[in-house]
């Protein structure tokens, strides 16, 4: 058994030959670009001593990551606006927040005071009818 060969590469990176798993993402780039150049499948695998299924694999992942890349939208104005409605819908829930913190604290713990009917709001009450009743002075 022999020791497994090592290269250099243009761009000083040493990867053990047959270990494509050690190849930066770079020097894979590289031999994508090769092979999209036209150069044949075979002669890029003698080249890098990487197996052919594993160049196939590298192409097919660059060709779906440029898929997905070009299928993504420019931004516009439309994106501009959005991100700032975001922000001021981020800042009115906030204040919101803030008000029922503060609803809270006024509130002392107890859910709003307690409130008479309209029959007796409408009523008016002179103060001896607040002493029979015992809730006057």
């Amino acid at each position: 058994m022999s020791a497994p060969a090592h290269y250099a590469g243009d761009d000083g990176a040493v990867a053990v030959a047959g270990g494509a798993k050690g190849l930066p993402a770079k020097r894979k780039l590289t031999a994508v670009q090769r092979l999209m150049h036209g150069e044949s499948l075979e002669a890029v695998s003698r080249d890098l001593n990487v197996p052919v299924h594993r160049l196939s694999e590298w192409r097919n992942r660059v060709l779906m990551a440029s898929e997905s890349a070009l299928k993504e939208r420019e931004r516009d104005d439309r994106d501009e606006e959005i991100a700032r409605l975001h922000t001021e819908v981020g800042e009115i829930t906030m204040a919101n927040e803030l008000l029922y913190a503060k609803i809270d604290t006024l509130e002392g713990g107890r859910p709003l005071a307690r409130r008479r009917s309209r029959k007796e709001a409408g009523r008016i009450r002179s103060p001896r009818e607040g002493l029979r009743n015992g809730t006057g002075l």
